[in-house]
């Protein structure tokens, strides 16, 4: 008996042991790649950038330390939102320090796969204390990251319903995901309905759906998630209500 018992501990422990080993390879991308930086010294890069986050990535929780991705990093919009520590030593203004970005824009153009184009906030913040200016005048340097969980204190998954939703259409950005941070899948509940609907990625971080019926789309609508890097899902129900608007914003209460 004894010795069935530990057996059952040894094989659990085994599980749990591989389980865990294969949530922390998920999340250990990352190597040795090149960083540059973009927009104002001390400032966000762009306006949001091809996420569409907007002017949302000046404030908190982002607070400008966002970063533009190589098509690797990206992913097609599918990258927006994930999570990386970045730290240099290749420069001797280089603190060693990782700083922590969220994925907000694309790099295009000579961009490589895996580059980082920083905010010139994050950018700053690899330097030495007093140095964010000499290291920013390198403009291109060589870094490491890692791909890490996303974290925002206090906050829960946010849906923006885009200006140009209607009755028949109805596309939305999601913002403040923890864990993961990206999306491969988005679905959507109509009310009396126990079909959740696969949305489509429009760009960036905006998902949309389409009524196929010829009838209006019947809120409130309930979302469910799931992340691309680990397949978690959640669902945020009821989120939009009945009388939704475009443009409107809803905070749902549930988060990774």
């Amino acid at each position: 008996m004894a010795s069935s018992i530990h057996h059952i501990y040894s094989t659990l422990f085994v599980f749990v042991t591989f389980f865990s080993f294969i949530i922390t390879c998920s999340m250990a991308q990352g190597g040795t790649t090149v960083a540059t930086w973009y927009g104002d010294p001390n400032g966000a890069g762009t306006d949001g950038g091809n996420c569409g986050y907007g002017p949302a990535v000046e404030y908190a929780p982002f607070y400008k330390y966002i970063s533009a991705g190589g098509s690797s990093l990206f992913k097609n919009g599918e990258g927006c939102g994930a999570c990386y520590k970045v730290r240099c030593t290749s420069n001797p203004a280089c603190s060693g320090n990782p700083v922590t970005v969220t994925i907000t824009d694309f790099c295009p153009g000579n961009c490589g796969a895996y580059q980082f184009d920083l905010s010139g906030t994050a950018f700053g913040a690899m330097a030495v204390p007093g140095k964010a200016d000499q290291l920013r005048s390198a403009g291109k340097i060589q870094i490491q990251y890692e791909r890490t969980f996303c974290y925002y204190k206090g906050y829960t998954i946010v849906f923006k319903v885009d200006s140009g939703s209607n009755p028949f259409y109805f596309a939305t950005e999601i913002e403040y995901e923890d864990g993961d941070g990206d999306l491969n899948k988005v679905e959507l509940q109509q009310a009396g309905s126990n079909y959740f609907a696969p949305m489509q990625l429009v760009f960036g971080a905006t998902w949309k759906l389409q009524s196929n019926t010829g009838s209006p789309l019947k809120g409130p609508f309930s979302i469910r998630l799931t992340t691309l890097s680990s397949g978690k899902s959640l669902t945020a129900y009821n989120v939009i209500p009945a009388n939704w608007r475009p443009g409107q914003t809803f905070r749902s209460n549930v988060n990774f």
